[in-house]
C-alpha cells in the first residue's frame, strides 16, 4: 500500500491482479485498485473530480480526467473516511498510475489539489 497526505487529505492506495480478467497472449492485464481517502482537516470536504496519469511499461502515457469517482462526488466529514474501488486495463504486465483529486473545503470554498500517490501495477508472476 502507498499513501500520502495532502492538503489535509490522506491517500491510501491498494492494488490488486486480476488473471481472471486479463488475457496475457493479447496483452491484456487487468488490474484493480482500492483507494481510501481519509479527511484529516478540521472542515467537510467535496471530491469535484479526478486526473489520472496511467503509463504501461511498453510507453503508452494516457491521461483521464472526469467527475467525482465511480459516478459519485462524496463529501467527506471531518475525521471520516471514504472508500472506493475501480479498475484499469493495461497493454504490459508492468505499469503505474498517479494523479490528483480536485476537492472543494465546504467551509471556505478554498479548492484543494490533492496528490493521488504514485503506484506500481505489476503482475504477480513479474516479482519472481
Amino acid at each position: 500500500m502507498v499513501q500520502q497526505v495532502t492538503e489535509g487529505v490522506n491517500i491510501m492506495v491498494e492494488t490488486f491482479y486480476q488473471p481472471g480478467h486479463s488475457n496475457p497472449l493479447n496483452s491484456e492485464f487487468l488490474f484493480a485498485y482500492r483507494i481510501t481517502i481519509e479527511n484529516l482537516s478540521a472542515h467537510p470536504l467535496k471530491l469535484l473530480s479526478r486526473h489520472w496519469h496511467i503509463i504501461d511499461s511498453n510507453g503508452t502515457h494516457r491521461e483521464v480526467e472526469g467527475e467525482g469517482v465511480v459516478g459519485e462526488q462524496p463529501v467527506i466529514v471531518s475525521g471520516d473516511k471514504y472508500q472506493y474501488s475501480s479498475a484499469v486495463n493495461l497493454h504490459s504486465d508492468i505499469g503505474k498510475m498517479y494523479g490528483t483529486y480536485l476537492i472543494i473545503d465546504l467551509f471556505d470554498k478554498r479548492k484543494l489539489k490533492v496528490t493521488i500517490p504514485e503506484f506500481l501495477l505489476i503482475t504477480p508472476f513479474k516479482l519472481n
